[in-house]
């Protein structure tokens, strides 16, 4: 099953260490730690083979793959014994990104940049002869999008499309926008609108194409969703959960923007309150810590009731580099996604809600609930 996987964000942290971790999955230089698919329950679900696997993507910045990858290695994200084993294919993959949509230095309408978007997806298809190609937003986050009538309705948009003087989507609704015209599925493992709009759902419906999202699920997020059952189940009232994430990097950098951060806000918000049955008092705190590099730091302060009105505290505390958390997930959610269009499927994936805070088409949080509901579907493949 040829299967390729289009990253948009291509030359970002993310998409960088899943190019590295598949090139190193290849050469037999690392393990599949960390890569759910390979867990023995999936061991007869019809995925693609890691070699079966062609990369390529979008990008609006231009450094080349290798010399982030070098910068990854130098953080501690991978060693630089397994960056030496997989350079040459990285310089392969970096052959197949494609400049992507900017917005600011786009001349003309968004209609001709969906086109050329599409264009490049269909050619790296027919380029190495692949069965169907899954595009993965693993791009900076977006500031939240002010809803517009277009967005309800795919005539209305896209003859807004074909306007040179309106941006009538956002750069990731325009790209789920292409990617749905090129045929592919599309995954969006951030917090930006990508899919959500009802007119790029509707499209997907009509050409019989899966999708997936949104915000993959790493880190903090990933133990409220473990944690927030075990009150709940043992009739504990939770009074508070605070938050605090402290991150470098280029993502530090993006959420420091206080337009843009509010997209992650909201996605955590969403999942705490739907954990929990109730609005809590859930305040969360998103800071840029440059000295901290590829490094993220949450804390959380979970305040809580038993009985006979006994209150009491949890504190915990996860460190660790999300783009070596959220790379796998990504290699994962393109095989299952694959084998899913493979299979037949449209529409929202809700079962790999598995891996996002917001999940497309379900309204279960829960990670064990979530993890059965993931079990089952992969049954069906």
């Amino acid at each position: 099953m040829r299967t390729g996987l289009w990253l948009v964000g291509a030359r970002g942290s993310v998409a960088t260490t899943a190019a590295v971790g598949l090139l190193a999955l290849r050469a037999g230089v690392a393990g599949p730690t960390g890569c759910v698919s390979e867990l023995p329950a999936f061991a007869s679900v019809p995925l693609p083979a890691w070699d079966d696997i062609v990369l390529g993507g979008h990008d609006i910045v231009h450094t080349p793959l290798e010399k982030r990858a070098d910068q990854l290695a130098d953080a501690g994200v991978f060693s630089h014994a397994v960056l030496s084993a997989v350079r040459p294919g990285l310089t392969s993959v970096d052959a197949e990104i494609r400049d992507g949509y900017h917005p600011a230095t786009h001349t003309g309408s968004q209609a001709s940049a969906g086109k050329r978007l599409s264009e490049d997806i269909r050619s790296f298809a027919t380029r190495h002869n692949l069965e169907r190609v899954v595009v993965v937003n693993v791009s900076s986050t977006e500031a939240p999008t002010p809803e517009l009538p277009e967005h309800a309705d795919l005539g209305l948009l896209e003859a807004a499309l074909e306007d040179p003087a309106r941006a009538v989507l956002p750069p990731s609704s325009l790209m789920a926008y292409a990617a749905l015209r090129a045929g592919s599925p599309y995954v969006e493992f951030t917090p930006s609108a990508g899919i959500s709009m009802s007119a790029l759902r509707g499209l997907a419906a009509d050409l019989g194409l899966p999708y997936a999202g949104s915000d993959g699920k790493t880190g903090e997020t990933l133990l409220r969703t473990v944690l927030a059952p075990m009150f709940t189940s043992r009739a504990l009232r939770v009074r508070s959960w605070s938050g605090t994430n402290l991150l470098g990097g280029g993502d530090g950098e993006t959420l420091g923007d206080p337009t843009k951060v509010n997209s992650k806000l909201e996605s955590k918000g969403r999942g705490l309150a739907a954990l929990l049955g109730e609005e809590v008092t859930a305040p969360l705190h998103i800071d840029n810590v440059p000295d901290l590099g590829e490094t993220k730091t949450a804390w959380d302060n979970v305040s809580f009731e038993g009985f006979l009105g006994a209150r009491m505290n949890l504190q915990f505390t996860w460190t660790g580099y999300d783009s070596a958390l959220a790379a796998p997930l990504v290699l994962d959610l393109a095989r299952f996604t694959a084998a899913a269009h493979a299979a037949g499927q449209s529409g929202p994936l809700s079962a790999l809600g598995f891996f996002f805070k917001d999940p497309m088409g379900s309204d279960e949080h829960r990670f064990a609930e979530q993890t059965r509901l993931l079990h089952e579907w992969a049954g069906t493949l």
